[in-house]
């Protein structure tokens, strides 16, 4: 098998980093770890690429962009941002739509790599998986490559992390409904990814820290497509059917919450005084609706960004932290108090 710098830099006792300021000439690295890491490279005859500038071998400046469907909202926006940002700094990308199932993902990552990009970026929080083997193929990658993770958590080495705390957003938005009086609080989510995963943590933890233990009915996974919304809104009709009273929702992304408040209107409820509706996203959804909808902003552009920022540094040789967090926002509109 080939060695990669994640070898090299085993090998040598010093950080990626560090190689790759070898590998870019940087005047930063010690003499002495200088002849530690090109003496490993010697050894195993070891020939960089995304790396090689300092060396000659040039850079494609390329990267590649995998989300699992571009139809999505997030994802298109991110996607958007992502290579906007990318080519104003002088890269290009390379951009698949791998799906959500395991084997599809590994194929593309194997794909992009043989193309000899600088870099991956994993757009959203579903890449990373509860199930540690399955993420064998992002340490796999990461030993080849930097591995960029848009808004999911994952510690390996040369593994980058960007993302929203949508586990404090959550709980905040939930806990803004229970301030208001509304205790029964409906929560509506779609998947058990990273970022799901999160968000649901922080709907129970509000609802526990108000003395609202009794939420377990009150928890509804829609195993469905989110694109349509009639499909939302006969879901939500047939837990209201169960007996099951609320009144209020709290839903892990816009388009869940836009199938509320067409429930509400289906079923001549006054939005916000009768059904309190906030979403998640902030996306255009919230100002197409009837009344407009209460949404979490996860701060998307400015995630994007830190990304590309990140990654441009650690191409450079810098030594760049492994996780970059933001704070989501509650952007209130017509459809809470």
């Amino acid at each position: 098998m080939a060695l990669t710098i994640y070898d090299i830099s085993k090998k040598a006792g010093v950080s990626i980093a560090t190689v790759s300021r070898v590998l870019n000439g940087s005047d930063s690295v010690k003499a002495s770890t200088r002849e530690k890491v090109l003496s490993v490279i010697e050894k195993y005859d070891y020939t960089p690429n995304a790396y090689a500038r300092g060396m000659g071998l040039h850079s494609l400046r390329t990267v590649g962009l995998l989300c699992a469907d571009s139809s999505d909202l997030y994802l298109a926006k991110a996607v958007y941002y992502l290579e906007q940002e990318l080519h104003a700094n002088g890269y290009e990308s390379l951009l698949c739509c791998t799906g959500y199932e395991l084997e599809d993902r590994q194929s593309y990552i194997k794909l992009i790599l043989s193309k000899k990009v600088d870099s991956l970026i994993l757009v959203g929080s579903h890449y990373v998986s509860n199930v540690e083997k399955e993420n064998n193929y992002i340490r796999d990658a990461a030993k080849q490559v930097p591995v960029m993770l848009l808004n999911a958590s994952y510690n390996c080495p040369n593994v980058y992390c960007t993302l929203c705390n949508d586990y404090a957003s959550t709980f905040e938005a939930t806990s803004s409904l229970i301030r208001a009086g509304i205790d029964d609080i409906l929560y509506l989510y779609d998947s058990n990814s990273y970022s799901g995963t999160k968000k649901l943590s922080g709907y129970k933890a509000a609802m526990k820290s108000y003395k609202l233990a009794a939420y377990a009915p009150y928890v509804n996974f829609y195993d469905g497509r989110t694109d349509q919304i009639e499909s939302i809104t006969n879901f939500i009709q047939e837990i209201a059917d169960r007996g099951i009273t609320f009144h209020g929702v709290v839903a892990s992304d816009d388009q869940l919450a836009v199938g509320a408040i067409k429930y509400a209107q289906k079923n001549g409820l006054r939005i916000p005084e009768d059904l309190s509706i906030i979403g998640y996203n902030n996306s255009m959804l919230t100002a197409c609706c009837q009344p407009e909808l209460t949404s979490v902003d996860n701060r998307l552009e400015a995630l994007t960004h830190q990304l590309v920022q990140t990654l441009l540094r650690v191409l450079s040789g810098e030594e760049m932290p492994a996780e970059s967090v933001f704070s989501g926002k509650l952007i209130k509109r017509s459809t809470t108090p």
